[in-house]
């Protein structure tokens, strides 16, 4: 892929592009929400089980 095609391939994939609604941006922070706070649910509980073997 030369330069040339890579440019063509960023203005086509501009034109594309489009603003997101109020819904689709609210989904997707919801949806970041929830993954924060899966990742944070499972690393509290992965260190309270690491505490509960070790015998604090």
């Amino acid at each position: 892929m030369g330069l040339r095609e890579f440019f063509k391939s960023m203005v086509v994939t501009i034109k594309l592009a489009r603003k997101p609604t109020r819904h689709e941006f609210l989904m997707a922070i919801r949806i970041t929400l929830i993954g924060i706070a899966a990742i944070g649910g499972i690393t509290f509980i992965i260190k309270f089980l690491a505490l509960v073997i070790q015998g604090m």
